[in-house]
């Protein structure tokens, strides 16, 4: 099957804006953030995923720091908002979980992944005036470095 996937975002890109839905189904839009945070977003696979489920506990372990940081992190996947409702409160999840069922911004940022009709591995920054600042995409099986997000989002307050 054909998808229309973009080319992956670069840096100094404007960020496609998107709305999504949380795990709370309450929506999400990319631009309620410009000009008052920088938004981390952390694509990954699957939700109940062992590399996953390390990272994105890892992000909540980190969560107050990406808050000093002035920064909104947001993990995204295919996966509906039901499954990100049961999986953030089994892990007790702190930031928020987007539903990119129809896989548009996944592929809107060229980071699809078609072997598994899923998004890719990859971390995204968006900085306060819209502009990717970071992009990092990874192995699909290699959990993301938050030290190396920080660092980022430091140099950006």
């Amino acid at each position: 099957m054909a998808t229309d996937v973009a080319p992956e975002i670069k840096v100094g890109a404007a960020a496609p804006d998107f709305t999504l839905k949380d795990q709370d189904q309450k929506d999400v839009k990319l631009s309620d953030f410009k000009g008052k945070k920088n938004v981390v977003l952390a694509f990954y696979p699957l939700d109940w995923s062992p590399v996953c489920t390390g990272e994105n506990k890892c992000l909540t372990d980190d969560f107050p720091n990406f808050q000093s940081s002035n920064a909104e992190v947001f993990g995204i996947s295919a996966d509906s908002f039901f499954s990100h409702k049961a999986w953030a409160d089994s892990l007790g999840l702190k930031h928020r979980l987007l539903s990119d069922m129809h896989r548009t911004v996944s592929k809107e940022y060229g980071l699809y992944f078609e072997p598994l009709n899923c998004s890719k591995r990859a971390t995204v920054i968006v900085d306060k005036d819209g502009k990717v600042a970071y992009v990092k995409v990874q192995e699909i099986k290699t959990a993301r470095d938050d030290k190396e997000i920080l660092g980022v989002l430091q140099k950006l307050k």
